[in-house]
Order: C-alpha cells, then structure tokens, then sequence
C-alpha cells in the first residue's frame, strides 16, 4: 500500500519546510501549500488522508478551512495548529469538527503521535467506505436463482473456490450473471469484509482505464493535478473483479500481467513500487483461446487468468430454471413498484421458457420489469409480455438472424434442431414421451440430442 497523504497549510514558508521534512522522514507522503484557497482547490483534486492547517492565516482562517473540508469530506481528519494566544479558537474549531489541535511551536513527537491517529481514522473511514459499497450487494451468493443441474454444478464450484486465493475466469454470453457469480466468491470467501472493487475493462479508453487499475501521480498527464489511488491499490486485502477482459488493450497487457504474478506496480507517472495483496476475478464473454489464436490477447496472460474457469451457462440451456427466475423478478419490481401481483398464467410461463433468450437473464429481468409495470391485472399473462417474446414466427425469424453471417450448413441445423427440441419439451411440460411424440423421434434419440445439446430440465 501507499504512504497516508499529508496536506500541510500554512502561511509561514519555515513551518511547512518544517513539516514536509519531519513527516515524509516517518514515511508520509507530504504535499504543503501556503495559499488556503489553493489547498480547497487541491483537496477536491485529490485524495489526502489527513490536513494539517495553521489557525491563523490571512484572507481564510483554520476553523474556515475546516469548515470548507468537511463539506467536501466530512471524514477527512483536520488537525488545528495555534499559538498559545489562539488556544481558545482552537478549542472552538474541535467544537466544529476539528480532530486536534497542536500548540505552536509544537513537540515533534506530540504532532507526530496526532498525526498516526488521524491517520488510522482516515483509513478506516475509507475503508468502511469501500466496505459498505460492496456489502450492498453482499448476498450475491443468494441471488444467483436455479435448481437446473448446469447452475447447481456452478454453484458448487464456487463452493470449492471461494475459500482459497485461487484467481478466477467466469465465461458465459452477456447477460448470464458474471458479476454476480464474482461476488458470491468475495463474500463466500476469507476477504469477505474487505473491499469488492470492480472495473469494466471495454468502457474506458486504454490511458483513462491504466490510471484507473494502477493510479497516477500529480503532474503525470494533462490534467492530473493531485496523486490518485489507482483498483489496485483500493482493493488491498480484498477482492478485484476485472469485468469484460477480453477487451483488455493488448498494450497494457504486460503491465496487467506483472501485477497479478507480483502484486507489485508503479503509479502512472511514478518510480515508486507499491505492493498490494488482492485476489483476482476476471470475466468475459468472448472466446479467450481463439483471441489468443489471432494475436489479440496474450497466451501468458490467458493462463495466468484462467487457473479455475466458471462458465455460465446461457439461459436457453436451463429452462427449468426459467420460472424460478421469473417469479423471483416479479417480486422484486411488484415491492419497488408497490403492486400486488401475484403471479404468471400458466400460458405466459410456457411462452417465457419457449423463447430463446439471447439477452439471458439480464433479458428475462428486463421483460419481467416491463410487465409488472404495465400490467393492470394481478397475474401476467400473455397480452402483458412484448411481441417478441410471444410471437412464434417473431422468434423463428430472430433465432435465425442471430446465426453468423459465416457460419457453415451443418452448425446452423444444429442450433436450429437444439432449439426444436427445447421447445418440445416446454411444450410437453418437459415429459420426455411427449416431446419425443411431438419431434417424431423416439424417448432414447431424445435423450440422445438432449445431451449432445447440453439441455438438461433437472
């Protein structure tokens, strides 16, 4: 981890060469500015642990001061220094929020001991921050709905991972829970009560997303005014999720790789080696190996991620799970939009398990949201869900559609024949003999294209 960042204002030049040398000599990293409108300017720049500021100080006082900090940062610890004649207004700023406050001239080892203590506050609010950012979600584990083999053989995989330090590559399509699967390892792990801290690596370009991961220093690029704590860092002791990696930018790569074999980086802009104990979850829902293939993704780095994979499966293949799902989605919009709707028709579920969802379960919740939200009945049914969802041929032409334009004769019957037989069994309440009646094929070739498609309803 980082040196705790020091703000030291005050008017007397003396005072904060005074200062910058007694503490960066224990180890802080010391920024000191004589001007305190400067010095709001910096800290609403910057992160800084701890602001020591003298009490009186031309055109802005101490307590001013304080007062301007708290309102950007109410938890970032300001200690006072006065003279003896100014003790009572230093007393007063304690009144007002102040965590010390320090005589001048002062004993080197009373402000160095205020210091250490305004340092571990500062940290613990930051780390409660953190903390309680991730612990809004912290029930991941509960919130990943199946009773389908494919989700409970994921499930019991994370069982197995999560209480060791083991790094982690989820893969599955958009929109299968990724992050929720990474989350139930954080919190089903040891880390549990440090920081989850996650990144989506497509949605930043290749300079924003490094001083994102690794933090940058003052002055490094146009723009970087203050020093900046980069994932990494924030997530020491804890758990970094690297979302969507296969868009990782191949010239950063070698700087992802070294910090996962070390966990040890330079800031952007800095020759300082900070160290870092996280654990990491990669995801992605492009095929690793053949970006390797064509030289858009390193091999090492491939490995060095994918030493216990999780794949996803997508919803067209577990369509038991469906209704689980639905029913779980209906109760949370009818509690945030204060209806009372009660359940599905018998007619809506099968339209819902018949569809073959290429938006997965991010799909389904969106088409569950839309419907208790537009239905004025107390059970959805079919006139309440979209046309796509509904119309047969809609589907059709869509399952088509979402083949490759390159994609050969024999893969495309096959997508085609795995959809038919899906939709037998939805259809035939997933009794095998019916769907096997309704295919003109016999139960034992049924049970055959059910497991060569990877289709299982228990």
């Amino acid at each position: 981890m980082s040196a705790p960042h020091v703000l030291v204002v005050d008017d007397e030049k003396n005072y904060l060469l005074l200062l910058d040398a007694l503490l960066s000599d224990e180890g802080y990293d010391v920024t000191t500015i004589q001007d305190p409108e400067t010095a709001i300017t910096y800290i609403k720049e910057s992160e800084v642990d701890v602001v020591i500021t003298d009490f009186k100080m031309p055109g802005m006082s101490g307590q001013e001061l304080l007062e301007k900090v708290r309102e950007i940062d109410p938890n970032i610890p300001v200690i006072i220094m006065t003279a003896y004649g100014s003790v009572d207004g230093a007393v007063e700023a304690m009144k007002c929020g102040a965590f010390d406050y320090i005589n001048k001239p002062f004993s080197n080892d009373d402000l160095l001991l205020s210091v250490s203590k305004a340092v571990k506050i500062s940290e613990a609010y930051r780390k409660n921050k953190l903390l309680m950012d991730s612990l809004k979600q912290s029930h991941s584990v509960n919130k990943i709905i199946g009773n389908s083999k494919a989700i409970r053989d994921v499930l019991a995989l994370i069982q197995k991972v999560a209480p060791t330090n083991a790094t982690v590559l989820i893969s599955g399509e958009s929109g299968t829970g990724k992050e929720l699967v990474a989350k139930a390892i954080h919190f089903l792990s040891p880390r549990k009560d440090e920081p989850f801290i996650a990144i989506n690596c497509t949605a930043l370009n290749p300079g924003v997303l490094e001083s994102e991961l690794f933090g940058h220093e003052k002055g490094s690029f146009t723009g970087a005014v203050a020093q900046k704590r980069g994932k990494f860092e924030l997530a020491h002791k804890g758990t970094i999720f690297l979302d969507e990696i296969g868009d990782f930018p191949l010239e950063l790569q070698p700087k992802l790789l070294r910090v996962i074999q070390e966990h040890a980086f330079e800031r952007v802009g800095g020759v300082k080696t900070i160290k870092s104990d996280f654990r990491v979850i990669a995801a992605t829902n492009k095929d690793l190996k053949k970006e390797v293939e064509e030289g858009r993704f390193r091999e090492d780095l491939y490995y060095r991620l994918n030493v216990v994979n999780i794949t996803l499966p997508p919803l067209r293949e577990r369509l038991e799970d469906i209704p689980l799902l639905a029913m779980y989605f209906l109760k949370k919009y009818s509690e945030q939009n204060k209806k009372d709707i009660k359940g599905f028709t018998p007619e809506a579920l099968k339209v819902l398990s018949a569809y073959h969802w290429p938006g997965n379960v991010r799909q389904l919740e969106n088409i569950i949201e839309s419907a208790v939200v537009l239905t004025q009945s107390e059970v959805i049914d079919v006139c309440d869900l979209p046309k796509e969802i509904k119309d047969e041929s809609v589907q059709f032409k869509s399952a088509v559609d979402m083949l490759p334009d390159n994609i050969n004769l024999s893969e495309a019957l096959e997508k085609i024949e795995a959809a038919l037989v899906r939709r037998a069994l939805v259809k035939s309440n997933f009794v095998q003999v019916k769907a096997a009646k309704m295919l003109g094929i016999s139960k034992s070739l049924l049970q055959y294209k059910m497991k060569k498609y990877n289709i299982s309803i228990g």
